[in-house]
């Protein structure tokens, strides 16, 4: 599902979203975190919310003990063997795509379809929130002042854009 909606005040991108989701077992986080910290060559967000960039590579706490990675546009996944004492991995691409949001007019565009403080410090930008859209859980990644990606479960794919589109124009 390729879509590109663009004015001078907000624009909508739609792609694919590879993403490989990590997760400790329980009693074993330090442990874990340190081997993916070597192995991905890069210090591991310490907060849920929290995210580190790092060669391609965006790594989001969700839950105290699992993290997502997400590669950039082009970027190949490194290899991040997980020790199955220590934890586990599953890939969430196929069942994920990234809406990226940008523009003057996208806190306002957001706020008819989401529930997020755009100026919270929680939602700063570099930062991470689950929320839900319609019904549907989302992660919203921070990007910028003025955008934002959201990632999306594949199947709501085409209802969120729509919704979006729709939500635009009412906004703007």
């Amino acid at each position: 599902m390729a879509s590109l909606v663009s004015s001078q005040d907000f624009s909508l991108s739609v792609a694919d979203c590879p993403l490989i989701q990590v997760e400790a077992w329980s009693g074993t986080l330090r442990q874990f975190e340190s081997s993916l910290s070597a192995s991905l060559g890069a210090e591991l967000p310490s907060s849920v919310g929290e995210t580190v960039h790092h060669n391609g590579l965006l790594i989001i706490r969700v839950a105290p003990r699992r993290l997502w990675l997400a590669l950039d546009d082009g970027a190949s996944m490194p290899s991040s063997a997980i020790d199955p004492n220590l934890g586990c991995s599953v890939s969430l691409g196929e069942g994920r795509v990234r809406f990226s949001l940008a523009g003057a007019n996208t806190a306002r565009v957001l706020s008819t379809c989401i529930a997020v403080d755009w100026h919270a410090p929680t939602v700063a930008p570099g930062r991470a929130v689950q929320t839900s859209f319609h019904h549907v859980p989302v992660l919203l990644l921070r990007t910028g002042e003025t955008s934002c990606d959201l990632v999306v479960p594949r199947s709501f794919a085409r209802s969120l854009h729509d919704w979006l589109v729709d939500c635009r124009s009412e906004a703007i």
